[in-house]
């Protein structure tokens, strides 16, 4: 299911790309047909590309806040797997935030005495 979700977003984005470039900016573009009629007029088509844009910039939205729900309700199981890493992971003691490691059995290190002679 979400191998599925994610390569219908990644047709959206080149789909919106697409949609992106093809824009008439203030005059010029290649939208305005290069010699080709175009069916709708250059007014026309202007609005249907932007309202696709529109439209693909929500789909894109959509996609990627159910991604990230499905993956998250299945705790990530069916984005990656129960993976001999993954377990490894699991399995390694968290180092801790003081930086002092797990255990501390090794001695402090005492500080070299200071040179007291004069020069």
């Amino acid at each position: 299911m979400i191998t599925f979700l994610i390569i219908l977003l990644i047709v959206a984005c080149v789909a919106l790309g697409l949609f992106v470039l093809v824009q008439n900016p203030k005059g010029g573009g290649l939208a305005t047909g290069g010699g080709t009629s175009n069916m709708f007029g250059v007014q026309r088509t202007g609005d249907v590309l932007e309202k696709g844009s529109w439209v693909l910039l929500a789909l894109i939205v959509v996609l990627t806040l159910s991604i990230t729900t499905i993956a998250k309700t299945n705790n990530g199981a069916a984005a990656t797997g129960n993976t001999e890493i993954q377990d490894r992971l699991n399995k390694m003691p968290s180092p801790s935030p003081l930086g002092g490691g797990a255990t501390n059995n090794a001695t402090p290190v005492q500080p070299a005495p200071a040179d007291t002679t004069k020069k």
